[in-house]
């Protein structure tokens, strides 16, 4: 028995006793556990350690079966192969199904688990929130992060792989994400409220996430086996996280050559589509894969189950509980939920096309999708454009225009831009030598106005070698130079390569035109080095009367310039001062105005107060004594000594009069009946 013919039996044996329908996660978990029956079912089973979704609506165990269970072996699958004596009765006939006993006998025969501990006053209860609605589960203590996964994917349907769980202890957060860590060890309460988020999700941007847009640039090494014809074919190919399924199939098809829509997969997790990124999916770095031809499927599915012994369903099973085995090649996990995809489109450019800058942008993107990278650098504009960038420049900046011409119903073309637009050595070639400029000449109505604009832009005979090469010789290159001819300068088609060549030809002959177009262009290149010279000399003359006339101008410049400075200085500084006497004659009119009139010499309770100026020259005042200090202040300052210039110095004791009280009288400060005050300037 062949080893694709051991894993459809152990796929087949795997889904009937574990009642999961769907094949790709089915597929998935064999793949985790390197197709051993045994472990995988370790994996799905409910274990003795982990109640069931809801033990509190636990049914009775019911009566054993009414058949008898013979002896067990192991068959080369690593699972049990079971002997069972059919009951005659009315489901004779019927599909047949695995009873309870036969589940019993073969996770009985796991044994991965300690005993159970039924101890149902130590369960955790978590309230599994997802999708607007509510999921009970009770787990036993010592079960682990792993298993809670495996029961909300009883409930949920939601592979583990794309689990992520919110609402643990910030504390033990980190330790939640470990799957063998026991939920006894999180100190939970003994209900817990946990929401369940699909990795998948659009918008989803917490932790899980991030690790998604992290694997985006990862690469993964996927496992391709080829099944049909006398053997099978196994591919390893390598692709970055970013890459969509559809993108994946595409390139299959490249290789295979199995048409997108009759590719059938095998081990895609549920839940993904054509739109879904390999990062998204949930696969490992490493995952192997099974594709058919579904064009090409054979009644050799029907055997699928031969080699497993299974018993006829009894009375007292359904024909519900359980789903035919032979049911794994629906097209449900080639992603029947999605449009039928389309081949890919043979056109590059669509019909009818107005705008040669809109045809030149379709056709590169339509190129980069069909053919993928690497590709060669298309320009994208007008050909005009594309030929004013290539040939109408100095001799020595000048490149070839290379006009790339596409036919989608020419049986060259893959081959063309498969292999040969593909080899880096063309790919550098174009780069360093010419201007790429793309077209397709699929539908007439594009091909029209592409001729017209070779006419309008080169000649009517570039127009014309376009138009008849014929469809076997497409995609075709025309190589395009400007030369002298005549004495005049033009554009003209150097060179035609047709699509039937190969990789050495195409790299000859582009080569060989290149060299042919550079010797053409020696002679115009030395002319204009010669007439580069003569235009430096003369250039360098013009330059030196241009500097000396310009050192004139800057001088006068300069001159006028400091001249401006000065007078503006003086204005700023005459402006500035009369600013300032305006102010000191204001302070100086408000103290003269706030002056009390002065006693008379005869009267009583008078002080004088002489005031020594910084000259040696005095003021001399009579005042009350019932007068304050700010009066013999506002004195002082009507005589033109602001008081935030000069301090006002008494004799005995010696202290600035300034810095103290302004409202106390003279007689408080003992200013009478006669005294000297000194001005000294602050400095």
């Amino acid at each position: 028995m062949s080893d694709n013919q051991d894993k459809e039996e152990t796929l087949a044996s795997f889904q009937i006793i574990t009642g999961i329908e769907d094949v790709g996660e089915a597929f998935s978990h064999l793949e985790s556990s390197n197709w051993d029956l045994v472990e995988a079912l370790s994996r799905v089973m409910p274990h003795d350690d982990a109640p069931l979704a809801n033990p509190i609506h636990t049914p009775e165990p019911s009566a054993p079966d009414p058949v008898a269970v013979a002896s067990a072996p192991s068959n080369s699958n690593g699972f049990r192969s079971f002997n069972f004596d059919e009951q005659p009765g009315p489901s004779q006939g019927a599909r047949l199904f695995p009873t309870s006993q036969m589940l019993a006998q073969l996770t009985s025969s796991i044994n991965l688990d300690p005993p159970r501990q039924n101890n149902n006053q130590n369960l955790l209860t978590f309230n599994i929130h997802f999708n607007q609605q509510l999921y009970k589960i009770c787990m036993q203590p010592n079960a682990t992060i792993e298993q809670l996964k495996r029961k909300i994917f009883d409930v949920t349907n939601m592979p583990q792989c794309r689990q992520a769980l919110r609402g643990w202890p910030p504390s033990r957060a980190s330790e939640a994400q470990i799957p063998e860590t026991q939920l006894g060890n999180l100190d939970l309460p003994p209900v817990s409220d946990l929401i369940l988020v699909d990795l998948t999700d659009d918008g989803f941007m917490d932790t899980e996430q991030d690790e998604v847009t992290q694997r985006l640039d990862k690469m993964y090494k996927l496992h391709i086996v080829e099944e049909g014809g006398t053997e099978a074919r196994r591919l390893t190919l390598n692709f970055p996280g970013r890459t969509t399924i559809h993108e994946l199939k595409t390139n299959v098809y490249y290789i295979t050559n199995i048409p997108v829509r009759h590719q059938e997969w095998s081990g895609w997790p549920s839940g993904c589509d054509n739109d879904t990124n390999l990062a998204q999916s949930g696969i490992e770095q490493t995952h192997e894969f099974v594709i058919r031809n579904i064009a090409d499927r054979s009644s050799n599915n029907s055997n699928l189950l031969a080699n497993t012994e299974i018993v006829a369903l009894d009375s007292e099973s359904s024909a519900d509980e359980f789903e035919d085995a032979t049911d794994f090649n629906n097209s449900e996990y080639i992603f029947s939920d999605s449009p039928p995809v389309q081949p890919l489109n043979r056109h590059l450019i669509p019909n009818n096309t107005n705008d040669e800058t809109t045809g030149s942008a379709q056709f590169v993107e339509n190129y980069k999708q069909r053919f993928g990278e690497p590709h060669p650098e298309f320009y994208v504009g007008s050909l005009e454009n594309a030929l004013r960038l290539a040939c109408h420049k100095p001799a020595k900046e000048r490149k070839l225009l290379a006009i790339y011409l596409h036919h989608g119903e020419s049986i060259l073309t893959n081959v063309f831009c498969d292999h040969l637009m593909k080899d880096e050595a063309i790919i550098q070639t174009f780069k360093a030598n010419f201007v790429l400029y793309g077209w397709d000449m699929t539908y007439e109505s594009n091909k029209d106005m592409f001729l017209s604009s070779l006419t309008a832009c080169i000649n009517s005979n570039a127009s014309l070698t376009a138009r008849n090469i014929k469809l076997d010789k497409l995609p075709a290159l025309m190589l395009v130079g400007k030369s002298r001819l005549e004495g005049r300068q033009t554009c003209e088609v150097l060179s035609v390569i047709h699509g039937n060549i190969g990789l050495v030809d195409l790299q000859s002959r582009l080569i060989e035109t290149t060299v042919m177009y550079e010797e053409q262009l020696q002679g115009e290149i030395r002319e204009e080095n010669e007439r580069a010279a003569r235009d430096q000399v003369k250039a360098e003359q013009d330059m030196a009367y241009e500097e000396t006339l310009q050192a004139d101008i800057a001088k006068e410049a300069a001159k006028r310039q400091k001249e401006a400075a000065q007078a503006a200085e003086r204005k700023r500084i005459e402006s500035e001062q009369a600013e300032e006497d305006a102010r000191r004659e204001s302070i100086r009119l408000v103290a003269t105005q706030s002056l009390p009139q002065e006693p008379a010499e005869q009267e009583a309770n008078i002080s004088k107060i002489r005031v020594r100026k910084p000259t040696g020259e005095f003021l001399e005042r009579r005042f009350f004594t019932r007068d304050t200090l700010q009066d013999l202040l506002n004195f002082i300052t009507a005589n033109g000594f602001l008081i935030d210039e000069y301090k006002v110095i008494s004799s005995w004791p010696r202290r600035d009069l300034t810095s103290i009280d302004a409202g106390q009288t003279l007689e408080t400060l003992k200013l009478y009946p006669q005294e000297t005050v000194i001005l000294e300037e602050r400095f």
